[in-house]
């Protein structure tokens, strides 16, 4: 999920004259998807959390997992809106991908885990994973108990980790509003 219709960078391995126009956040997934890109510089995602009857799961603690971390990728960065205005507060958690033993930490002063859930009481996480030094395939789990039973759900992008690589010192394109085309960013 975009932060704001401007927070969404992606890395692509192409010059601009080869990459469409930006993508709105529903069109994110096939437009990452057709440019082989991967989130710049950060990548947040949102998690629904629901039960699937009337007992109560205790959302024990979300944990995130290193797959591969390597230099940072060596290619063009390109934002997905100029000119856009703030975004809207919610419930938000960080994952520096950076430290060596990366954590879950809570944002802006909200409560840490466990939180509670049930089928009529559902909660959505924001999840901003950053990295300035790094290309990192990562994935979370969260830990949950209901009663006598407890377990830990494998969430990451269907079946693939998610990727967030440093953008740092890489040329960035903007597509101005009404635009038609890239436009290399000044300080890029």
């Amino acid at each position: 999920v975009y932060d704001d219709p401007c927070s969404q960078h992606f890395l692509v391995d192409s010059g601009p004259e080869q990459v469409g126009p930006p993508a709105t956040e529903q069109d994110a997934r096939r437009w990452a998807g057709a440019y082989g890109a991967v989130s710049s510089g950060e990548q947040r995602i949102a998690l629904t959390v629901q039960g699937t009857g009337e007992e109560t799961v205790v959302l024990n603690a979300l944990h995130v997992r290193f797959l591969s971390k390597g230099a940072p990728l060596a290619w063009n960065d390109y934002s997905m809106g100029v000119g856009c205005g703030g975004g809207v507060g919610t419930k938000s958690f960080d994952i520096d991908l950076d430290n060596g033993s990366p954590t879950v930490t809570v944002k802006n002063g909200q409560r840490d885990f466990p939180y509670k859930v049930s089928e009529s009481d559902p909660e959505v996480f924001y999840v901003t994973a950053r990295t300035k030094a790094h290309d990192v395939r990562w994935d979370l789990s969260l830990d949950w108990s209901s009663g006598s039973r407890s377990g830990t759900v494998h969430i990451d992008d269907e079946g693939r980790p998610f990727r967030t690589s440093a953008d740092v010192g890489r040329p960035g394109y903007d597509y101005p509003l009404g635009g038609s085309e890239w436009i290399e960013r000044v300080g890029g």
